[in-house]
């Protein structure tokens, strides 16, 4: 079933490939609009040798992981301290609400006019836009939590760092890793978004430069480098996930 499955994955690709090469120029679709997959491959050996393609995907993937890991801690602790507290929960809720309906993208201009173009627009928009999934995913987990165990505990005499750790903390876990799995993708998203707006390094800003040359190979490459970063962080939360949680038992189709 598994080699069917990847037989057929790796067909699919092969007759994307075929289309994409051979449909722009049977249709007479130009080059600044889609290139062909062979164009895209020179241009991005040419990325390569002369636009420092390295360094920039370099810069975008590690301030994807620290964007990502800054939002997801801050994201779980605030989501656990409130699910602790229905009385802060109640008070901070508008808010934490406010935020979260108002445009993440929409606050890189702000803080390029606090910071200026450097890393900080950039991972700040990273981080408020992988926030609020772990956050909500948290505080919502907590509140179903089994309140019979958390009154047994307490019968027990159990300190309330004890009942977090021992029951609150591994009843919310598949829910944390959910939204870490969510915050992974946006992670990608927000970092992109600070370099097209404000950024001087990164594949963003390649693709900004590339849209500005009219060169749509530049642009076509830096959004694969960006979707294989954000499958290769999706992927190490999904093992993360799967080391975790292997005491679930996983449902038979």
């Amino acid at each position: 079933m598994k080699n069917n499955t990847l037989l057929t994955t790796v067909m699919v690709a092969l007759l994307f490939l075929a289309l994409w090469e051979v449909l722009p120029p049977l249709l007479g679709v130009p080059r600044y609009i889609i290139p062909t997959a062979s164009q895209c491959l020179a241009e991005l050996l040419r990325m390569f040798r002369l636009d420092n393609l390295v360094a920039h995907t370099a810069s975008t993937f590690v301030m994807t992981l620290i964007g990502f890991a800054i939002g997801s801690m801050l994201g779980a602790l605030i989501g656990y301290l409130l699910g602790m507290s229905r009385f802060w929960e109640a008070v901070l809720s508008p808010y934490i609400l406010a935020l979260q309906i108002a445009p993440k993208v929409a606050f890189a201009p702000l803080f390029i006019m606090w910071f200026g173009y450097t890393f900080w627009p950039k991972l700040l928009v990273t981080i408020l836009i992988v926030f609020f999934p772990i956050l909500v995913n948290v505080l919502q987990a907590m509140k179903t939590v089994d309140r019979d165990l958390i009154n047994l505990a307490r019968a027990y005499n159990l300190t309330r760092f004890e009942i977090f750790r021992k029951i609150e903390f591994p009843s919310t876990l598949p829910a944390l890793l959910a939204g870490l799995r969510i915050g992974s993708t946006l992670a990608v998203i927000g970092v992109t978004v600070g370099e097209l707006v404000g950024g001087n390094t990164g594949l963003g800003f390649l693709i900004s430069y590339g849209e500005g040359q009219a060169n749509a190979a530049m642009v076509f490459n830096a959004i694969g480098i960006l979707t294989i970063i954000g499958i290769v962080l999706y992927s190490g939360v999904t093992y993360a996930e799967a080391r975790l949680l292997h005491y679930i038992p996983k449902s038979e189709v």
